[in-house]
């Protein structure tokens, strides 16, 4: 009996979009978390997710420098400023709020 392919045909990451590098994950994920696999196929899937989970990653730090690169300041100039996750507390009340 033919053993079955251990990931998705080989791709060179860097062709990969950043959702096509969830998709493969996720693939990965469910078929580590089925629990049916042997030691060496679950290591060798694992090793796939390192991989592709670095280039999501990469992708992510390239976006995330083009929103700061496309950021402009109140006058219309460009302004580079860094992308700041939103946080999680309220903005602060402004002078007009009772």
């Amino acid at each position: 009996m033919p053993e079955e392919q251990t990931a998705t045909p080989p791709q060179d990451d860097r062709e990969l979009g950043f959702d096509q590098v969830l998709e493969r994950l996720h693939k990965i994920v469910t078929r580590i978390e089925q629990g049916s696999l042997p030691l060496e196929q679950a290591l060798t899937l694992f090793e796939d997710g390192v991989r592709l989970s670095r280039r999501g990653s990469a992708i992510l730090d390239a976006t995330e420098q083009r929103i700061e690169l496309l950021v402009r300041g109140e006058d219309g100039s460009e302004e580079r400023r860094p992308l700041t996750a939103p946080s999680a507390s309220p903005p602060p009340a402004s002078a007009d709020s009772p």
